[in-house]
């Protein structure tokens, strides 16, 4: 029997629908290794994921790797070896990346495999370099610096010549009393 002519179970068509709806929505996919991890750990990284509005899901390679060819992201099959953890979500990669970096700087688990950003394949060593890189909330906040230094410093400069106008006002009128 060809693939074609294969017929798929229903309760695996809808583990696969399911999967495909949560990637297909996410800006980022990220592969994970969880191999090893015991239960507490793995509650205590859903946790963390889930302040980050990401989401973690087992699920199978060959699962994975249908699903990626038809996202365009064929590459993505030679990373799906072993037990793969998908992290997934829309919100700040970065934060996600740092996470995920600290918690497996701690314990070695989960080990990066690699992932999707937007489309492009990324490398374990690309998911690590994002942890590097500074957060959204991070960047907004310089942002906003960088449009308020120059209204604090036009503030700081009319308030220096009030000052001065101030000290030549009561000079004179020193000068004027002196002189009474």
């Amino acid at each position: 029997m060809s693939k074609e002519n294969k017929k798929i179970r229903p309760e695996k068509q809808s583990m696969y629908n399911e999967v495909q709806e949560n990637v297909s929505g996410a800006l980022y996919m990220l592969l994970t290794d969880y191999k090893g991890m015991t239960m507490p750990e793995t509650d205590a990284f859903k946790k963390l994921l889930r302040g980050a509005n990401a989401r973690v899901k087992v699920v199978k390679n060959s699962t994975l790797s249908r699903i990626s060819g038809e996202m365009g992201c064929g590459g993505l099959a030679e990373k799906l070896t072993g037990p793969t953890a998908v992290i997934f979500g829309s919100g700040d990669v970065v934060e996600v990346a740092k996470i995920l970096k600290k918690f497996s700087g701690d314990k070695n688990k989960p080990a990066v495999k690699g992932g999707v950003l937007e489309g492009a394949i990324l490398s374990s060593k690309d998911v690590i370099a994002l942890a590097g890189l500074p957060g959204k909330k991070e960047l907004q906040a310089k942002l906003v610096g960088t449009l308020a230094a120059p209204m604090t410093q036009l503030v700081g400069v009319m308030s220096q010549k009030v000052c001065s106008l101030l000290y030549v006002l009561n000079a004179v009128a020193e000068k004027k009393e002196k002189a009474a």
